[in-house]
């Protein structure tokens, strides 16, 4: 009697420890997929009463559609297995709103080893995901700062070199024509010298507005090359096709009318241009393209600049 006595108390004890805590404790019947008991701490967290936990699908209805199919798989996968699991998705409030949930599942089995009962917790991680998620929105923000030139705004030399990469690899796969322009602002010391740093400054960020929007494809790539120079990356574009582009790019300099009275081919700020098209192949390399690519830009100069010339 003693026994039972303390076994009753100790039920209770638990019953109270398990109802007390911010953990939502939960038992599925295996045969019938019918719960046998969920906290009460559901109703405060998600607003469903605890009645209307009857079976799995109330589980499954109430989660995130895009979080349902695997999540359900997931779990049956490993309960069938006989395998304890966790698993995060999002639950619906009765109130329409969302909550991260974390199941944390034991799998019970009788004697024989069948798979009696799931048992286990769920623990809000909102919180934490929210944390999570802020990080990553910091790191993706870090990542893209990384590949971005501090002072003119669009990409820089490094994120250059990475789609360079991916672009002569899929030119050279696809034999597809790529073409580069490298570009230098005409007399640029003796700019900066005659206006000011400050102004230099100012006109560097004009030149790479301008020029990108030449840049109208999708896989059209602009960067600072470094110093005053820009380059424009065109892949599945050949030599005819990357001229009238470089023309282009002449062309929108001249709207913006920027005065460089020191400079000795005009008296507006120009540009010359380097350019190349190549169809990769595997004997090719990038380097020997771009140095190609620049000594047809220092002909351009050596011409005279304000002009372009091909590789």
């Amino acid at each position: 009697m003693a026994d039972d006595r303390m076994t009753s108390q100790d039920s209770g004890v638990y019953k109270t420890l398990l109802e007390s805590t911010k953990a939502i404790p939960w038992r599925i019947d295996w045969k019938t997929m019918c719960f046998t008991y969920i906290g009460p701490q559901i109703e405060k967290l998600l607003g469903w009463s605890v009645e209307s936990w009857q079976t799995v699908n109330e589980w499954a209805e109430r989660m995130h559609p895009e979080d349902q199919q695997s999540v359900v798989d997931f779990c049956v996968a490993q309960s069938k297995a006989g395998v304890d699991h966790e698993a995060d998705y999002r639950a619906l409030t009765k109130d329409g709103h969302y909550v991260w949930i974390r199941d944390v599942v034991h799998v019970v089995r009788d004697q024989q080893g069948e798979v009696e009962a799931l048992i286990g917790f769920m623990f809000d991680i909102t919180e934490r995901k929210e944390t999570e998620q802020k990080l990553l929105d910091l790191q993706k923000e870090l990542e893209e700062l990384s590949f971005k030139d501090g002072l003119t705004g669009v990409p820089n030399r490094r994120m250059l070199d990475k789609v360079f990469e991916e672009e002569w690899m899929t030119a050279r796969r696809h034999q597809q024509p790529l073409s580069l322009l490298v570009m230098d602002i005409d007399f640029f010391k003796q700019y900066n010298d005659c206006y000011g740093h400050i102004q230099g400054d100012d006109c560097l960020k004009q030149v790479a507005q301008a020029l990108s929007s030449a840049a109208t494809r999708s896989r059209d790539f602009f960067a600072r090359f470094g110093g005053e120079e820009f380059v424009m990356l065109l892949p599945e574009t050949d030599a005819s096709a990357a001229i009238k582009i470089a023309e282009r790019c002449q062309q929108l300099m001249m709207k913006l009318q920027i005065s460089h009275q020191d400079s000795e081919v005009s008296q507006l700020l120009t540009i010359s241009i380097g350019l190349g098209t190549i169809v990769p192949s595997p004997k090719d390399e990038i380097v020997d393209f771009v140095e190609q690519v620049d000594q047809a830009l220092y002909r351009a100069k050596e011409c005279g600049r304000n002009r372009v010339k091909t590789a």
